[in-house]
């Protein structure tokens, strides 16, 4: 068996491709199944897409993108399936897709982990937006031998156009997330963790963060691709980096996840919470979407509505280090239950049947 994953970002740069896509090469390599990766990004214009400027080098990068995509369609006869991360192409219409499944007649499994059919214009790609065709989504379920999606709320839009979708939640390998944070540190610790694209979430949470600074001495570390803007005096910021991020993640005695509650935020797969349990940090997150499911409330950490039940928990966590202890190694056992690689690559490899 041969397969071809057409992702978008380069290998080892992104979190959604590094979790639901690259970290299951070992169990294909176990199981002497072929494949090769075909990122649309090569990684100068990566390391520049979403800062500001360089725009002749964006729209070089981009053509060089489309172009590696057309030369990819002389390859297609090598292989048994067309596994395709988000989509193939950054903007325009799901022509490789359409290709790939009706003209070559290839197996096409389609993943998705965001609700990537709506429209989430952000500052960094406000420019570029009104070219993609948010509607393609649908059409790539419907044309896909298989489906995979993230989180239940995916798995319902997907079904509308597919039968065969399965519900494939972004997971934690634990041989890799193999220690638990020590929770008896001098000086604690409430983090965050993600991309330019979540920043915004913060502010959500800022007011009950200003309220906990008036009475508690703590730092609030931000592990992201660039930095928060938040007027808070316990902010420390740390740039994001693949080598460092387990580390820079066991810095936290307590983890956030605050989301909006808006239908795009619906299809988040509780991704940082997982991280955090995985390591043995309680978490405290918004009762929006997968976070209700995928946050054990009550033993592995909490789940918020208000400004008043963020401040209310975090005072909880912060002020009880057993409760902390408890909570982290409830949250590690539940990820190696439900949330584990070893959990759920065999419904990765039955992708491929």
């Amino acid at each position: 068996m041969k397969v071809l994953f057409v992702v978008p970002y380069p290998i080892g740069k992104a979190a959604s491709q590094r979790f639901r896509v690259e970290q299951f090469f070992p169990v294909l390599d176990a199981q002497s199944i072929k494949y090769k990766v075909a990122p649309f990004w090569d990684g100068k214009t990566w390391a520049i897409l979403y800062k500001n400027g360089n725009t002749l080098q964006k729209v070089i990068g981009t053509i060089k993108g489309f172009a590696k995509r057309k030369a990819l369609l002389l390859q297609l006869h090598k292989y048994d399936y067309v596994f395709v991360h988000r989509e193939a192409t950054p903007v325009g219409p799901p022509w490789f897709e359409w290709l790939a499944a009706k003209v070559f007649g290839k197996k096409l499994i389609f993943d998705f982990d965001d609700a990537i059919w709506l429209d989430n214009t952000s500052e960094e790609n406000k420019q570029v937006a009104k070219y993609k065709q948010h509607g393609k989504t649908a059409n790539i379920c419907a044309w896909s031998y298989k489906v995979s999606a993230g989180n239940s709320y995916l798995q319902k839009y997907a079904m509308q156009f597919n039968s065969q979708v399965e519900y494939l939640p972004t997971t934690i390998d634990l041989a890799k997330y193999n220690r638990l944070k020590n929770q008896d540190t001098e000086r604690l610790v409430i983090g965050w963790t993600g991309s330019h694209s979540t920043l915004s979430y913060l502010k959500l949470i800022e007011p009950a963060l200003r309220q906990l600074e008036q009475k508690y001495d703590f730092n609030f570390v931000v592990i992201a691709d660039k930095a928060p803007d938040l007027n808070l005096k316990s902010l420390r910021f740390i740039p994001w980096k693949p080598e460092t991020e387990i580390e820079d993640l066991l810095q936290l005695n307590i983890g956030l996840m605050p989301l909006p509650d808006t239908e795009w935020a619906k299809g988040k797969c509780a991704f940082k919470a997982l991280q955090y349990m995985a390591l043995g940090v309680p978490v405290v997150v918004s009762g929006v979407g997968e976070n209700q499911n995928a946050v054990p409330d009550g033993k592995a950490g909490y789940t918020c509505y208000t400004n008043q039940e963020w401040f209310a928990s975090l005072e909880k966590l912060l002020l009880n280090t057993s409760l902390r202890t408890q909570m982290g190694e409830a949250g590690r056992k539940w990820i190696s239950e439900k949330y584990s690689l070893r959990v759920h690559q065999l419904t990765f490899l039955q992708l491929f049947t």
